[in-house]
């Protein structure tokens, strides 16, 4: 089966064919997701999530899906239980015929076992069985006749019919004998808990030798994981007995009943279901974005200007040359320091921001903590002065580094202003950061950053030229 959100894509592709009305309109959707990022298939699922904002679509799946996982559980309960009355029925007497009971228990299971495997090696690309999908078919489960709900069915019964779904059947099958073997399995050990048992076994047409054989063989597989299986004098006094017999005896046979319904039952079952598995996850169905609906969507998001004559590129944003004002002047480097005193005299010089060399500025240092931008808030509150603040370039505009200059804007009653420092803090280096009109490096990269997320907050960037 698709996926919850494939399929969901696929729900709205079907309803948006038939005119449906949605509660968001999906041409202003897929208006918004041009400019955003994602694969096709993201930015497909991220369409389907939402145009379907109210969660209709998507309750709608949840219910048929539901649905069929519960009729699933309900079934893989009833055969649990069938397993363990049939043996409980089974396993009456206190002297049991071991291989009679070992036939009831793993004969038809070993048979279709085999069957199975056959049909799998022989048909590989077989489709689903159409009783299966007649069966789960979604217009049983689930009633309306709205376009939601019509589609929906339509799109699950489609997905029944796909060759994958052989797989999902055989993974199912394997699940309803597991819960059988397991429910015989718990019936084995609640009555040998309970109720103390012979064992005999007996044959018209096999020898004794044959059939000590037969066990010898049939208990090699269990006792190579640690279950006690009966020694040949053991097997030979078991041979058509009527009576109760050593307890050391019986619990061997007893270990070996339980091994060899774990050993060639349930593991061997439970190894087809995990290669089911395996297989309905390597052949699951896939969205197909080939076809025209999806085709016309991504070639509208991937639409570029052909004529250059009329493309203008935007350009990338630049932060505001900073202002200086002619008043007091508090500079602060922010967590990182510089590798010169006085550096913001290489950009507060009076040719290029009217800076007056008599003016008086305040050192701060370091705002690094919450106490120091405490202190430095409490300060510029009690004082009107303009904020230089020192950041060094190799420095991420991340979310807390451009919240605190959030807070000092807000309390700097002169403005701030932001200088970018580099490792040898030269004019040199931050120019050529910005000269090339592609940066490449990291530091043309990073530089431009800043520029974009100062020009957002119409903060003054400190422009040192050479």
């Amino acid at each position: 089966m698709l996926s919850p959100q494939d399929q969901l894509t696929e729900l709205v592709r079907a309803l948006e064919t038939d005119q449906h009305v949605f509660a968001t309109d999906p041409l202003l959707i897929t208006e918004k997701l041009q400019g955003e990022n994602g694969t096709p298939i993201q930015k497909l699922h991220r369409r389907a999530s939402r145009i379907d904002s109210n969660g209709a679509l998507a309750r709608v799946l949840g219910k048929i899906d539901g649905r069929i996982k519960g009729i699933m559980i309900v079934m893989s309960v009833v055969w649990c239980i069938s397993g363990f009355l049939g043996l409980f029925t089974l396993l009456q007497s206190n002297v049991v015929n071991f291989f009679y009971v070992l036939v009831c228990l793993l004969g038809f299971h070993t048979i279709m076992l085999g069957g199975w495997l056959a049909m799998t090696l022989v048909n590989r690309d077989q489709q689903s069985p159409s009783w299966f999908a007649s069966f789960v078919s979604p217009s049983y489960l689930i009633r309306g006749k709205d376009d939601v709900t019509k589609a929906a069915v339509d799109l699950y019964e489609r997905q029944l019919q796909h060759s994958g779904m052989r797989w999902y059947l055989g993974r199912f099958s394997h699940q309803l004998w597991l819960a059988t073997l397991t429910g015989m399995l718990l019936a084995i050990i609640f009555l040998l808990v309970v109720r103390q048992y012979s064992f005999s076994w007996e044959s018209t047409l096999l020898s004794d030798q044959a059939l000590v054989s037969l066990t010898q063989v049939l208990g090699w597989l269990p006792s190579m994981v640690g279950f006690g299986v009966p020694d040949s004098t053991a097997i030979a006094q078991s041979r058509l007995v009527t009576e109760a017999m050593p307890l050391s005896v019986a619990r061997q046979w007893a270990g070996l009943l339980v091994g060899s319904l774990l050993m060639y039952g349930i593991v061997p079952r439970a190894i087809a279901w995990a290669f089911c598995a395996m297989m309905f996850r390597r052949k699951k169905m896939r969205l197909d974005i080939k076809q025209p609906y999806y085709q016309k969507i991504l070639n509208f998001w991937q639409r570029h200007v052909v004529d250059a004559d009329d493309f203008t590129e935007a350009p990338a944003p630049i932060a505001p040359k900073a202002t200086v004002s002619v008043g007091k002047k508090l500079v602060a480097l922010l967590e990182y320091p510089a590798n010169q005193d006085k550096w913001w005299q290489s950009g507060l010089d009076g040719s290029n921001h009217d800076f007056e060399q008599s003016s008086e500025v305040e050192d701060f240092g370091i705002v690094d903590d919450r106490d120091d931008m405490t202190r430095l808030k409490n300060y510029l509150d009690a004082h009107p002065v303009q904020v230089l603040i020192g950041i060094h370039s190799n420095a991420l505009p991340d979310r807390g580094t451009l919240r605190k200059l959030d807070q000092l804007a807000a309390h700097a009653k002169d403005g701030l202003i932001v200088q970018l420092l580099s490792d040898t803090n030269s004019a040199a280096d931050l120019t050529d950061a910005r000269t090339d009109d592609e940066p490449s490096d990291k530091q043309a990269v990073r530089y431009q950053q800043w520029q974009t997320a100062l020009s957002a907050r119409k903060i003054g960037l400190v422009d040192i030229d050479t």
